[in-house]
C-alpha cells in the first residue's frame, strides 16, 4: 500500500468515526476535515469531490458495522436460520450499545434517501442492497425463489424496530419480536 493509500484509509477510519459521533450534521468539509486531521483541500486530494468522500466514509461505516453483525451470533459461517431466528438475533445484536451510533446514523441516511437527497440515496440504497446479502446468505428458506423477498422482510421489520427505538418505544420493538417467536412467520 502506498503512502497516499494509507493516508486516505487513515482519513477514513476519522471520518468514519466522526460521522458516528456526529450524524449528517457533521458532514460537511470542515468538519470531517477537522475530524481527520487534515485541511479541506487535503481531503479533496484524497478524495474527488464531498460526494465521493461521504461515499466513501460511508462505505467505511457499513463495513464496521458487517464486522460488528458478523461478530455476533448471527456471524458467517453460522448455519443458516429461520426468519424469526435470524430477526430476534439481529434485534439483539442492534439493541446493543455498540450498534446505536450505527442505527442513528442509518437512520439520518435513510430519511435524506427518502427526501431524494443525493448522494444519500445512491449510499443508502448501497449500503441497504449490502444488508440484503447479508441477510440472505444467512437465511433458511423452503423455497430458494423466497430468499430475496425475505432478506428484504427481515431488513423493512429491523428498520421499522429500529424506528420504534429511536422515538422511545423500545418496549413496543420488543415485544413485536416477542410475539414473532411465538408465531413464526410460514
Amino acid at each position: 500500500m502506498s503512502t497516499r493509500d494509507e493516508r486516505r484509509r487513515a482519513v477514513l477510519e476519522r471520518t468514519a468515526d466522526h460521522l458516528l459521533r456526529e450524524g449528517l450534521a457533521g458532514a460537511s468539509l470542515r468538519p470531517l476535515a477537522a475530524a481527520a486531521g487534515t485541511s479541506d483541500r487535503m481531503l479533496l486530494y484524497y478524495f474527488a469531490d464531498k460526494d465521493d468522500l461521504l461515499a466513501a466514509t460511508l462505505g467505511e461505516v457499513a463495513a464496521r458495522l458487517a464486522g460488528l453483525l458478523d461478530g455476533a451470533s448471527t456471524g458467517a459461517g453460522a448455519a443458516p436460520r429461520p426468519f424469526d431466528v435470524l430477526m430476534a438475533e439481529v434485534w439483539a445484536a442492534v439493541r446493543t450499545p455498540a450498534f446505536q451510533p450505527f442505527l442513528r446514523l442509518w437512520l439520518e441516511v435513510a430519511a435524506s434517501a427518502g427526501r431524494g437527497q443525493e448522494p444519500h440515496r445512491t449510499i443508502g440504497g448501497q449500503i441497504a442492497d449490502a444488508f440484503l446479502t447479508w441477510a440472505g446468505e444467512r437465511l433458511l428458506v423452503e423455497r430458494e425463489a423466497d430468499r430475496a423477498a425475505q432478506a428484504a422482510l427481515l431488513l423493512a421489520t429491523i428498520d421499522g424496530l429500529a424506528l420504534l427505538e429511536a422515538v422511545g418505544r423500545g418496549d413496543a420493538a420488543d415485544a413485536a419480536v416477542a410475539m414473532r417467536a411465538e408465531r413464526p412467520v410460514p
